[in-house]
């Protein structure tokens, strides 16, 4: 990414939400788009695999607080392109080292920042007289990253799987070694001397980078172009990975498994690959964060004078609940350590709702018990409380 297009790409008006957005809308939005123009729902579209691109660079820079927060202070300092100078500044010389401001090593650890350090986004940004023969070397190049979606069931979901993704990415030309050429030989870019880059004045004392045009940002030509990939150095390559999802993801959740996307060139690391997980639906039991939700059937009688009724684990022996003496219906009580496996390694609880059944189909003897009760019970009024509380509203 050049600097031009990280300062002047409005990331939020990609995702279509505010630059206040919650980290909530922003994933909300990201899904959305993301599930609208993926390849695999559009294929043979190009205009949707590459709004799909744009989308997925969106999410990863906002979707990434550290990233979000420095892509929002560089867009502010340079606005729309122009650096802007400070208190007393005009654009001319500034009395401070904008080097050490964006990418300079601090002592003893690397450069923080964006991808590394805001030097690596800003590289060349702030030109200031490299020497002789100074950056002729072709740079290493980070793959792509990638994104896939993977759908599970509900119990892979809690306990983890390992599932087979076949993806298809960008990687070294195997036709030409990643050279572009036919022979081998590509020579270095006379125009950005290997680099991949080329400077224009900006004024102010200092010159933004760019992409080569001549040679597409390789530092490379190739003097016989590849048949295959007609001296990009790039080639479609498919491969099946086997990917291993932690337990207790929940649906919607992104993961980012660093150094499994697209090789990278000349030495370069490799991208980095998001599978989004969907989580089926159980027939039984439902999840609420860490915990799961069932839902268990009484009979009137347990309810009212208490029993020890047996539940259902998930993959697991049931549990037996004491049931206390007058339950109502839709009391929640808990089975602790019989739900979701949780990040440290704990699981969540059963969290176990009470339903209180009532019979369609009576006996004879059900029946006469039932009107036996009723006869006991008919000085019990449980509306009258509810009348008085309307009369006094």
């Amino acid at each position: 990414m050049s600097t031009k297009d990280f300062v002047e790409k409005d990331y939020y008006k990609v995702l279509g939400v505010p630059k206040d957005a919650t980290e909530a809308e922003i994933k909300k939005a990201y899904r959305k788009l993301a599930r609208e123009f993926h390849p695999d729902a559009n294929k043979g579209d190009a205009s949707a695999e590459e709004r799909f691109k744009e989308i997925s660079e969106a999410n990863d820079i906002l979707g990434d607080a550290k990233k979000r927060k420095e892509y929002d202070e560089a867009r502010a300092l340079f606005g729309n392109g122009g650096f802007r100078p400070g208190p007393g500044g005009g654009g001319g010389s500034f009395n401070f080292d904008l080097g050490d401001l964006f990418g300079g090593t601090q002592q003893g650890g690397q450069a923080g920042g964006f991808g590394g350090g805001l030097g690596d986004v800003f590289g060349g940004l702030f030109n200031r007289g490299a020497g002789p023969g100074a950056g002729t070397r072709t740079q290493p190049r980070r793959g792509q990253d990638i994104e896939s979606e993977v759908t599970l069931s509900f119990t892979e979901a809690v306990d983890g799987a390992t599932v087979p993704l076949r993806m298809s990415s960008q990687a070294p030309c195997k036709a030409c070694s990643g050279t572009g050429d036919k022979n081998g030989t590509p020579r270095v870019c006379p125009t950005c001397v290997g680099t991949g880059q080329v400077s224009r004045g900006s004024g102010g004392g200092f010159s933004l980078t760019d992409p080569c045009a001549d040679c597409k940002g390789r530092g490379l030509i190739a003097e016989t172009p590849c048949d295959v990939c007609k001296g990009s150095g790039r080639a479609r390559s498919s491969r099946t990975m086997q990917v291993r999802i932690p337990a207790g993801v929940s649906d919607g959740q992104r993961i980012r498994l660093r150094g499994k996307g697209a090789p990278g060139e000349r030495g370069g690391p490799a991208g980095d690959l998001y599978v989004v997980v969907h989580v089926g639906t159980h027939p039984v039991f439902g999840r609420k964060d860490d915990n799961l939700t069932v839902t268990v059937p009484v009979t009137f009688a347990e309810a009212a004078l208490g029993a020890d009724i047996k539940v259902p684990t998930l993959n697991g022996p049931s549990v037996t609940l004491k049931l206390p003496p007058g339950t109502p219906n839709g009391r929640t009580m808990r089975a602790r350590g019989k739900g979701a496996v949780r990040k440290d390694g704990t699981r969540g609880d059963l969290l176990v709702t009470v339903e209180v059944a009532v019979p369609t189909e009576l006996s004879d003897k059900a029946r006469e018990a039932l009107e036996m009760y009723r006869e006991a019970t008919e000085s019990q009024d449980p509306r009258s409380a509810l009348f008085e509380s309307a009369k006094g509203a």
